[in-house]
C-alpha cells in the first residue's frame, strides 16, 4: 500500500491509501476522488516523501464498537462501504478517539449535563466527552449544542 497526501482545488490537504501509482490515477481519473472536506473532485497529489507500506508488520484491526462485533463505521451507520474505505473510516474514528480520549475531560454520565453548562457559560470552555442517551443527544442537538456520538471512546483511567 502507499500513501499519498492530497490537495483539492480548495487546498485542503488529505491523505489516501492506495495499492500503487496506477489504482490513484485510475481513480483521479474516474473522478472518486474527493475532498472529505468541500467534496472537490479536483484532486492533486501534494509534495510530500509517499508512505510505503512494506507489509512486515501486522495491520492493527479495526477498532470495533463498543457492545458489537462490528468495526465502528458500520455502528455509525454507514452501511455498504467498499472495505477499503470501511478500513480507512475506522482508521479515522481511532485516531479521533485516541486524540479525543488523550485531551478532553471524561465526564462519563453527566456529559449532557456538562454539556450544557459549557455551552451556557456557566463552566470555562473545554473538550468533553462520555455518555449519553440517544434522548439526551437529540435534546442537546435541540439546543443548539454541538455534539458528535464518537463509538469506542472509553473513560480516563489512573494505571
Amino acid at each position: 500500500m502507499i500513501v499519498f497526501d492530497l490537495d483539492c482545488a480548495e487546498g485542503h490537504r488529505f491523505e489516501a491509501w492506495f495499492r500503487n501509482h496506477d489504482e490513484f490515477a485510475e481513480q483521479q481519473d474516474a473522478g472518486v476522488i474527493t475532498c472529505p472536506e468541500c467534496g472537490s473532485p479536483e484532486v492533486r497529489k501534494a509534495l510530500s516523501a509517499p508512505h510505503i507500506s512494506q507489509g512486515t508488520r501486522k495491520a492493527e484491526a479495526p477498532p470495533l464498537a463498543p457492545g458489537s462485533d462490528g468495526p465502528m463505521s458500520q455502528a455509525m451507520g454507514a452501511p455498504n462501504l467498499p472495505p477499503e474505505l470501511a478500513r480507512e473510516l475506522d482508521t479515522v474514528f481511532a485516531k479521533v478517539r485516541r486524540y479525543v480520549e488523550a485531551n478532553c475531560d471524561y465526564v462519563g454520565e453527566r456529559f449532557a449535563e456538562e454539556a450544557r453548562r459549557i455551552h451556557y457559560g456557566e463552566v470555562p470552555r473545554r473538550g468533553i466527552y462520555g455518555e449519553a442517551t440517544p434522548d439526551e443527544t437529540a435534546d442537546l442537538l435541540d439546543e443548539g449544542i454541538e455534539v458528535m456520538p464518537l463509538p469506542g471512546c472509553r473513560a480516563k483511567t489512573d494505571a
